[in-house]
């Protein structure tokens, strides 16, 4: 295979591992994280179909992502415009005091609010809440719930998390006959991951409360109804009533189908509160991904990107030859290494000994190499300073008892005195 055949098919090996690295995972959810029951969620837990299913029929579907005080501005009531909002509790957060009026305002102009409470069943995403948070669910819908369990008028607290089943276990609901809103529905569903509680609704003071279903195992309540100004509070005990596992069973379809035939007017939406699960008003994968000019940038950048590996890469690399070292080098390389591993006394030692070589003996011959030095002689030089000398006794005696010498100072010292001596 050529080299540039070689060069086309790796680069389209690193393709493939980016792409499978990038877009691989799930996408709805952050790694390790529990799906939570948002309109772009794919997953089980997700309200992905309910979503694209409405969009088939023609409805306006929205994804809330801001406070509920935007409600006026994406749905503003008035007539033909009646709107529905789903909102499902337990949330990543609280329902702030502040968005309480707006939605109130919003409900008595004529809208309807759907709230898919955990209370009857218990999914993996409402883990350590009591069932659906009972502030956020009291604040909102004006209901008050309370463990059958415990005794009459207590307060429901925040427990830990449930025992998690082997799995998931299908709750059902019997629908109460002769109400309009549940033409077609017999039968409702939910589905647990976890031990579940049962859980009853308080009358409010100030309002009815109509049930609309109650569940085939413990007999209590899991939908109810009521009004608010011309408005409608809708609230389900089963918090995976329109998810992506379980909307498809029981009469789950029809209950949504009724709802929005009976709120949403020919220039309403449905509305999917997305924000209290955690989405971002300035992020929407969908939007983001099925914008035309997004996979334009894209291709671009994948065309100029295989045009640089196939015409500007080399998978050799040029054969670099080392030139031989100079004498210069070799020299400084061997004095380098010398230097390191000679001790300096020996070195000072060897120093010495090589100048005194060169001297003269009395007889006009060159000193001996194991001849004492000619301290004597080199007294009676008169090129020879004597200051200079005695130094050099000095150094050459703690050579000889292995002490350390400058031999930078004794090269100098002898170099001055053959000057000396010529």
């Amino acid at each position: 295979m050529s080299e540039r055949g070689t060069t086309a098919l790796l680069a389209l090996g690193a393709l493939l591992l980016f792409f499978v690295l990038m877009f691989g995972g799930r996408a709805g959810s952050d790694v390790g994280e529990t799906p939570r029951p948002s309109s772009v969620e794919p997953s089980a837990n997700g309200h992905a179909l309910a979503r694209r299913w409405l969009e088939s029929q023609g409805v306006r579907v929205l994804s809330l992502r801001e406070p509920f005080g935007a409600l006026a501005r994406l749905a503003p009531p008035g007539a033909g415009r009646s709107s529905l909002l789903v909102l499902t509790l337990p949330g990543t957060g609280p329902v702030q005091t502040s968005e309480l009026v707006p939605l109130d305002r919003w409900l008595r102009a004529g809208n309807t609010l759907l709230v898919l409470a955990a209370l009857a069943d218990a999914p993996d995403w409402s883990r350590g809440t009591a069932g659906a948070d009972a502030f956020d669910l009291k604040a909102v819908t004006g209901l008050e719930f309370e463990l059958l369990e415990g005794r009459a008028g207590r307060a429901v607290p925040a427990r830990e998390p449930g025992v998690l089943l082997p799995a998931p276990r299908r709750e059902s609901a019997r629908a109460v006959p002769g109400v309009p809103l549940l033409e077609g529905v017999a039968t409702l569903a939910g589905e647990s991951d976890y031990e579940r509680s049962t859980w009853a609704v308080r009358l409010p003071y100030d309002g009815i409360v109509l049930e609309l279903a109650r569940d085939a195992a413990s007999g209590a309540g899991v939908l109810w109804s009521r009004p608010i100004g011309r408005g409608r509070i809708v609230v389900s005990g089963y918090g995976t009533l329109l998810t992506n596992r379980a909307i498809g069973r029981g009469d789950n379809g029809r209950l949504l189908a009724n709802l929005v035939a009976a709120s949403v007017g020919p220039e309403g939406a449905v509305l999917f509160d997305d924000g209290h699960q955690g989405l971002a008003p300035t992020y929407d994968p969908v939007q983001l991904f099925g914008d035309r000019r997004l996979h334009v940038t894209f291709g671009t950048l994948l065309a100029l990107w295989l045009l640089w590996v196939l015409g500007a890469t080399r998978l050799r690399t040029p054969r670099f030859a080392e030139p031989a070292p100079r004498p210069g080098e070799l020299l400084r390389a061997a004095g380098g290494f010398f230097s390191r591993v000679l001790p300096p006394a020996a070195a000072a030692a060897r120093l010495c000994e090589h100048f005194f070589a060169q001297l003269p003996s009395g007889r006009g011959s060159r000193h001996g190499r194991d001849a004492a030095p000619p301290w004597e002689w080199l007294a009676r030089q008169p090129g020879i300073d004597p200051s200079d000398l005695r130094q050099l006794r000095d150094w050459h005696a703690a050579a000889a008892r292995g002490r350390p010498v400058p031999l930078g100072k004794l090269h100098n010292l002898l170099r001055r005195m053959q000057q000396g001596l010529a």
